[in-house]
């Protein structure tokens, strides 16, 4: 781990001081744009991530499909928003706000800085056992992704904006990372302050979500792949992904509330949300104004989700509260 830790970082120097520093420099914006070691990290487990997916997954989803289709064009758009995600929109408010202020943030509590992680504080032994301290970091990290999965389907005003990942019929290897912005926005500020607490180092932070985001884009992947009765209770598959996207059968509602776990299916075995020996049913969400995302552009799938997001506050406003 701390070999790999290395060449990660000298990768980064190289990447953030042979290029993004002089370019930032010669464009005049480098006090804008944050530390260019950061921002190289950033584009590189992104590259990595989408060199992954094009040159592994993709190739899967032809010779081991799940789903029969006769054409791939509602997948089209799940690749612009990958691209979008990793290399426009989000790097653009990452880089430009985000980062700055969590910066600041934590150079005022006190969170950046230190030769200590907050566990390394509190549990002093761990030091000593880097692989575990690890593990521990990913766990921790990916409960906060479960919760978060939990409240995007509980909060009507989040399942808003969420329900535009699952209005997907042909649940693809890109399909993660088509969500609305504002989802996107809430997810990274919650992550990201879970990371600012804990005081993970930026080399390990980065490989802890490319690891995570890999586990999801794999279990999103149209592929005839199972983990087994075993590894299945370790790693989410794309089995077990897909029951969460199936669409709700009216005989069986409950079932549709099922496999929030992102990589660790330990959260819904515990919480009770697990569900294992169904057979994949179609993806997608019956709801038709959610339903007629399939139809809509980019834009029109955002703004529609603006609309949903709005409508279900307004909704939440009026409500009366109970005698």
């Amino acid at each position: 781990m701390q070999a790999l830790a290395e060449l990660w970082s000298k990768t980064e120097d190289v990447f953030a001081s042979g290029l993004l520093a002089p370019v930032f420099a010669w464009l005049g914006i480098a006090k804008y744009m944050g530390d260019p070691a950061e921002i190289a990290q950033f584009f590189m487990v992104n590259a990595i991530q989408i060199g992954i997916i094009g040159f592994l997954f993709r190739p899967l989803e032809s010779i081991l499909p799940q789903e029969p289709w006769p054409d791939r064009k509602a997948t089209r758009i799940d690749l612009f928003y990958t691209l979008l995600k990793e290399f426009g929109l989000v790097p653009l408010f990452t880089f430009v706000l985000l980062l700055p202020v969590s910066n600041w943030l934590g150079e005022k509590l006190g969170l950046t800085g230190g030769d200590t992680t907050l566990i390394e504080d509190l549990v002093p032994w761990l030091k000593d056992y880097p692989l575990i301290l690890f593990a521990l970091y990913f766990a921790i990290f990916d409960l906060t992704q479960y919760v978060i999965h939990r409240l995007q389907h509980a909060l009507p005003w989040w399942w808003a904006l969420h329900s535009l990942h699952h209005s997907q019929r042909q649940v693809n290897c890109w399909t993660d990372d088509r969500n609305h912005m504002l989802d996107d926005v809430l997810e990274a500020v919650i992550v990201g302050s879970v990371g600012l607490a804990l005081g993970v180092p930026a080399g390990q932070f980065a490989i802890l979500i490319l690891m995570g985001r890999l586990v999801e884009n794999f279990s999103h992947a149209n592929v005839r792949i199972r983990f087994g009765p075993f590894a299945d209770k370790l790693v989410v598959d794309p089995l077990f992904h897909r029951l969460h996207h199936m669409r709700a059968d009216p005989r069986d509602p409950i079932n549709y509330n099922c496999n929030f776990a992102l990589v660790l299916p330990v959260w819904d075995i515990m919480f009770r949300t697990a569900l294992y020996g169904e057979e994949p049913r179609p993806c997608g969400v019956d709801d038709p104004d959610i339903d007629a995302d399939n139809q809509r552009s980019w834009l029109g799938q955002q703004i529609a989700g603006f609309q949903r997001f709005f409508r279900a506050l307004r909704s939440s406003w009026r409500r009366e509260p109970a005698p």
